[in-house]
């Protein structure tokens, strides 16, 4: 069942939304600074600086994009880039570049990296990679440090407060660690092990975050991973990976009763979640009333559903991209990202929030 959007959004942040295509940012921020966390969903290019093989940092990426080829993995925008606009702040920009310091990092930074999981261990087959603990040791010993020294500590303190922290974590550790006969997990961990042992490594780190100061969180759980083109090429034809969709569970249920033990345990802290499955499988059950005809298969790569080789340099992709669901094996087109951003922001919290959304994080100063 498709649940209508709130339409009691402020006339502010409508006007934020509505001019998201714009790479000006306009009217006052509602932010202080946004701190992105995570993976290939969000990565603007931090693998660009690592030695790794996750990176896209060359033609089709990019295509749509207003600044091309960055290493983001899209065609265009990610799901941050959409929030980054309606927040009214720039895109974060990656924490590898060399160019991010100084007055680059007051809006925020970026320290998402490709094939990154909870687990240290998840994705090392693709070399170099920022994983969850080591992203969030960057900000604290790097980042941190920097604003301090340009702030001082009172005001960095009520900056940080009025900041918020994205992170979007969890796939790699099922796609690049449980789902593979390479990695031990599957062997060790029931499902519902793994999922408790995701969970309270991701505590760890979130509780280690707000003890240097942040203190709005919006955590994004995991989609239907068994309906990426990856996983289709391996399932029977037509079909998602029914039991790669099905483990997700003990997880996504688990991240409400983590933000409630977060916000009980966190004095001033606001700790939400976004049901990212229930948001993508709307768009994948009624993919037409999204402006979707192709669900199945994705943009650009090759192989069975085009999912089992990712998009190759320079190899054009599909005319049609805002019809796909799936821009390439892993990742969602630009249209995806575009929706899932408005959901987060102000869609009904009852069917993609817990226990609030976006907006009204913003609205707790």
């Amino acid at each position: 069942m498709i649940v209508k959007e709130n339409q009691t959004l402020s006339l502010a942040l409508l006007v934020l939304v509505l001019l998201n295509y714009s790479n000006t940012v306009v009217g006052d921020p509602l932010i202080t600074g946004l701190f992105v966390f995570g993976d290939s969903l969000v990565d603007v290019g931090n693998n660009n600086f690592l030695s790794s093989i996750a990176r896209a940092n060359y033609y089709p990426y990019g295509v749509d994009f207003e600044f091309g080829t960055t290493g983001r993995f899209s065609n265009g925008k990610t799901f941050v880039d959409f929030l980054a606009r309606m927040l009214g702040v720039p895109y974060p920009p990656a924490f590898a570049d060399p160019n991010t310091n100084g007055a680059r990092i007051l809006g925020g930074v970026n320290y998402a990296s490709a094939a990154a999981g909870i687990l240290d261990e998840s994705g090392q087959h693709y070399g170099q990679r920022y994983t969850l603990s080591q992203q969030v040791l960057n900000f604290e010993t790097n980042t941190l440090n920097q604003l301090r020294t340009m702030m001082g500590a009172s005001k960095l303190t009520d900056y940080l407060a009025k900041s918020i922290s994205i992170l979007a974590f969890g796939s790699n550790d099922y796609i690049n660690n449980y789902l593979l006969s390479t990695y031990p997990s599957q062997y060790t961990y029931t499902p519902q092990q793994f999922a408790n042992l995701l969970l309270n490594r991701y505590a760890r780190q979130l509780l280690a975050l707000y003890s240097v100061g942040l203190r709005k969180f919006l955590v994004a759980g995991i989609g239907p991973l068994g309906c990426i083109p990856n996983q289709r090429a391996q399932a029977p034809s037509g079909r998602c990976n029914d039991y790669a969709n099905q483990i997700l569970g003990t997880f996504n249920e688990g991240l409400k009763p983590l933000m409630d033990e977060l916000n009980k345990r966190c004095p001033g802290a606001i700790f939400v979640s976004f049901n990212t499955y229930a948001a993508v499988g709307d768009i994948l059950n009624n993919p037409a009333t999204f402006g979707f005809n192709t669900v199945d298969r994705a943009c650009c790569g090759i192989g069975r559903n085009q999912g089992q080789i990712t998009c190759l340099p320079y190899v054009m992709p599909c005319f049609n991209r805002n019809q796909f669901v799936f821009w390439d094996a892993f990742h969602p087109t630009d249209a995806v990202n575009a929706i899932l951003a408005r959901k987060a922001a102000y869609g009904s919290s009852m069917d993609y929030w817990y226990p609030f959304n976006l907006f009204n994080i913003t609205l707790n100063q």
